[in-house]
């Protein structure tokens, strides 16, 4: 596994052909959560059709606060309406955690709503 100094946030992106994957790694924080955001949001609308699937691979977040739960549920929000699934990958516990605390899991993975 590879250890990154505390603050260090990348993404790592993978399209094949329905399947939109980002590895997000470092920090998902107010300070970093706008840049996830905003890279999913261009490549769900970068022409084309949308991926059916999009896939947060977080095998690598070090953090994440209540501002990186807020962007996960935007990114829910605009994969539904695009009718693409969310999946989750990889979760850390500390993830895993605030996921259940706030009992937020199930929707942001269910499947999207029939249009």
């Amino acid at each position: 596994m590879t250890h990154m100094p505390p603050g260090d946030f990348t993404l790592t992106v993978r399209r094949e052909s329905t399947t939109l994957t980002v590895l997000v790694s470092g920090e998902l924080d107010y300070d970093t959560s706008d840049d996830l955001l905003d890279e999913v949001g261009q490549l769900l609308t970068a022409g084309g059709p949308p991926p059916a699937e999009v896939r947060l691979d977080f095998r690598e977040l070090a953090y994440i606060d209540s501002s990186g739960l807020t962007a996960l549920l935007m990114i829910h929000r605009r994969t539904s309406a695009l009718g693409a699934t969310l999946h989750l990958d990889n979760r850390p516990s500390h993830l895993e955690r605030m996921l259940h605390v706030t009992d937020i899991l199930g929707h942001l993975t269910a499947p999207p709503a029939p249009t």
